[in-house]
């Protein structure tokens, strides 16, 4: 992957409906040449697949947080299974660092989201915990694997 694949991904990252006249237009680049790389990438697993990202998607959860989870012992198993079934749970992610785990939390009200908060801060095992509520989103996502 060269300069040209990382703009041509980054002008889709910032509009993936852009037509290919509109991305050659951009890149000054010529629209075969838009095409040809694309396919390439497409082909090379680069780009794995094109989504949207709707209003909806993220104001489903309109009050949404991060919480960073401090394990003690060899609980972070059997604590990250706990929290995998827990539905207002969006992701847990293990961790490198001063934080085991962190988990994505997303739900209606700042009640329910305390609520939350509180069900995790009981499990045992955890020890330590820090919370930060997400206030504006300007980039969102999924990955595909």
């Amino acid at each position: 992957m060269d300069n040209t694949d990382e703009a041509i991904l980054a002008a889709l990252r910032d509009d993936a409906r852009a037509s290919l006249s509109d991305l050659a237009a951009a890149l000054r680049l010529s629209r075969t040449t838009v095409r040809a790389r694309l396919a390439r990438l497409q082909q090379n697993g680069e780009i794995l697949g094109f989504t949207v990202v709707t209003r909806s998607d993220v104001r489903a959860d309109p009050v949404r947080g991060l919480m960073m989870i401090e394990i003690e012992g060899r609980g972070t198993e059997r604590i990250t299974r706990t929290l995998a079934g827990m539905a207002p749970l969006r992701a847990v992610h293990s961790t490198n660092g001063r934080w085991d785990v962190i988990v994505e939390i997303g739900t209606k009200t700042l009640e329910e989201f305390d609520e939350v908060l509180a069900r995790i801060r009981k499990l045992d095992g955890v020890v330590a915990s820090e919370t930060s509520l997400l206030l504006k989103t300007r980039k969102a996502g999924q990955v595909a694997v």
